[in-house]
C-alpha cells in the first residue's frame, strides 16, 4: 500500500464532501450493558465456533475486510468528531491498511516431524476466549485489527474499550459482528461493553472465561495485565527517534520525516517523535522540512507551545491530553501565527535535554537537534528513547551507521529511509498490526500470537520412509 499525496487529496476532497456528523445505532451486535452479561455471551459464542473449520474462519474475516473498507470512511470521522484527535484522511487510509494487510488464517504453519518413531503434529489451537483492552488514539483500527487476528486464532474476543472512544469501537465491534453473522458464523463471538470502566475492565481480566489478556496502551494497562497471572500481551508506549546523516538523501529525508511524524497528527506509537541530524546538514534537511509541508517555529513560538503541549508541574513536566492529536493549524493559531497553507507538522530546534525530546508528545511537532557524528547521535537516540525498545528511524546510505544504530537501539521496529509508517507495512513490506508489542516480546502480533502450540503424538506408522 503507498500512501501518496494525490490519493490523501483526493480523500481529504470526499470527506469535505461528506462531512455530516455520523450517527450511530443504540442496537448494536455484540455491545452489552454489563461486562457480565457480554462474558456469558462470547462464552456462548465460543463453544459454537470451537466447531467452525478453517475454511469457515477465513469466510468471516475475508467479510470483516469488505465491511471496513466499506466503512473505512464512517469510522474515520466518528474516531475524530468523539476523541477530537487526528485527521480524518490519516483514518480513512489506517482503516484501509487493517483490512487489506492484516494477517488471516494464513499466518497459522503447522510443524511435522516424522521419524523412524512415527509422527508427531504440532499445531497452532486457540486460547479460548481473550480480553483485549485498546486505546484511544486507534480505537477502531485495534478493535478491527485484533479481531481478524483472534477469529484466525480461533478464539472468542471481549473488549474493554479506552472509555473516551467507546463510541467508534463498539461501532466497530458492531461491524465486526455484522460481518462474521452475514459469513454465517456465530453470534456475539466478538464483544464488549456500552460504558467501559475500570471496574469493567477489572472484571474482564480476572474472569475466569478468559484466558489470555492482550492490552494496547500505556505503560500503566501493561503493568496491570503483567500482573494477572494470566498469559499476557502487553503493546506499551514508545518514543522513536530518527536521525540523518550526511549521506542520505537530504531532501527525500525531511519529505519522508514530515510524512510519517504528521500522520495522523502523530498518535501512532511507531511515529518519528524527536530528531537527530549532522549539524553540518540540518539547515538543509529543516528546509527540505518546511517545503514538504512543516512550519518552522522559532524563539518565543518554541516556548509558546511548550506550555501548550506539556504542563509543568514539581516533578518535571506532563502531557497535556488537551492538545493530544491536534492539527497543528491550531497550535499555531493558539500562538499567534498565521499561515496560508495546510501545515503538517511543525519543526522546532532544540537541544537533546529539551522536554519535546524527552516526552512522547503525540502531536504534531518535532525537535530537531544537531549532532557531530553518527556515535554522538545514537547516544543521544538510545536515550530519548527511553529504552523501551519500540521503534526508531535512520536516514542513511553508510551501511554501518545503519547497523550500529539498530544493534544499539534493540527496537521492534527499525525502519531506514523511509517514513515510519513503513514499519507496519504502509508502503513497506510485510502486515500490519496495531498491538506492537515489545514488552512482553511478541512485536508485531498477528494470528500466530493469539495461539497456543499442541502437540499430536503417533509412534510407528502414517510415514512412507
Amino acid at each position: 500500500m503507498n500512501i501518496d499525496e494525490k490519493y490523501v487529496s483526493e480523500i481529504v476532497k470526499s470527506v469535505i464532501e461528506n462531512m455530516n456528523t455520523v450517527t450511530v445505532s443504540g442496537n448494536q451486535k455484540g455491545v452489552f450493558d454489563t461486562m457480565s452479561e457480554a462474558l456469558s455471551a462470547v462464552s456462548k459464542a465460543y463453544k459454537e465456533y470451537r466447531a467452525y473449520s478453517v475454511e469457515q474462519r477465513e469466510k468471516m474475516i475475508a467479510k470483516i475486510r469488505e465491511f471496513t473498507l466499506n466503512e473505512a470512511e464512517v469510522m474515520a470521522k466518528l474516531g475524530v468528531e468523539e476523541t477530537g484527535m487526528g485527521r480524518v484522511s490519516d483514518k480513512i487510509i489506517k482503516h484501509q491498511l487493517v483490512a487489506n494487510k492484516t494477517p488471516g488464517t494464513e499466518d497459522l504453519h503447522p510443524t511435522a516431524i516424522t521419524g523412524d518413531r512415527g509422527l508427531t503434529l504440532i499445531e497452532m489451537a486457540p486460547f479460548g476466549i481473550i480480553g483485549s483492552i485498546t486505546p484511544s488514539t486507534n480505537p477502531s483500527e485495534t478493535v478491527i485489527c485484533n479481531s481478524i487476528g483472534m477469529i484466525a486464532g480461533g478464539n472468542g474476543v471481549v473488549f474493554n474499550p479506552h472509555p473516551n472512544a467507546k463510541k467508534v469501537a463498539n461501532y466497530a465491534v458492531d461491524l465486526v459482528n455484522r460481518a462474521i453473522l452475514e459469513a454465517g458464523g456465530p453470534e456475539n463471538l466478538v464483544v464488549s461493553v456500552k460504558n467501559p470502566t475500570m471496574d469493567s475492565s477489572k472484571e474482564m481480566m480476572t474472569s475466569p472465561l478468559v484466558k489470555m489478556l492482550v492490552a494496547t496502551g500505556g505503560p500503566g494497562v501493561v503493568k496491570t495485565l503483567l500482573s494477572s497471572g494470566k498469559k499476557a500481551i502487553g503493546a506499551g508506549a514508545g518514543n522513536p527517534p530518527v536521525i540523518v546523516d550526511d549521506t542520505a538523501d537530504i531532501e527525500k529525508a525531511g519529505a519522508d520525516i514530515v510524512s510519517g511524524a504528521s500522520f495522523d497528527n502523530n498518535l501512532p506509537c511507531i511515529a518519528e517523535k524527536e530528531c537527530f541530524a549532522f549539524d553540518n546538514i540540518t539547515d538543509r534537511l529543516m528546509e527540505s522540512m518546511v517545503k514538504a509541508g512543516a512550519y518552522h517555529a522559532k524563539g518565543s513560538e518554541i516556548d509558546k507551545l511548550l506550555a501548550l503541549a506539556l504542563k509543568k508541574t514539581e516533578k518535571g513536566y506532563t502531557l497535556n491530553k488537551k492538545w493530544v492529536g491536534k492539527d497543528a493549524s491550531k497550535f499555531l493559531k493558539e500562538i499567534g501565527v498565521n499561515v496560508d497553507k495546510d501545515v503538517r507538522l511543525i519543526i522546532c530546534e532544540t537541544d537533546a535535554s529539551h522536554p519535546f525530546v524527552e516526552h512522547e508528545l503525540m502531536m504534531p511537532i518535532l525537535p530537531v537537534v544537531r549532532v557531530k557524528n553518527i556515535e554522538e547521535a545514537i547516544d543521544l537516540a538510545c536515550e530519548a528513547e527511553h529504552g523501551n525498545r519500540h521503534s526508531a528511524h535512520i536516514h542513511s546510505k553508510n551501511i554501518d551507521n545503519l547497523t550500529n544504530f539498530a544493534r544499539a537501539v534493540e527496537t521492534t521496529i527499525f525502519v531506514k529511509n523511509a517514513p515510519s509508517y513503513a514499519g507496519i507495512g504502509a508502503g513497506g513490506e510485510g502486515y500490519t498490526t496495531f498491538t506492537i508489542a515489545g514488552p512482553t516480546g511478541e512485536g508485531l502480533t498477528a494470528a500466530h500470537s493469539f495461539t497456543r502450540q499442541r502437540r499430536c503424538v503417533m509412534v510407528d506408522g502414517l510415514h512412507i520412509v
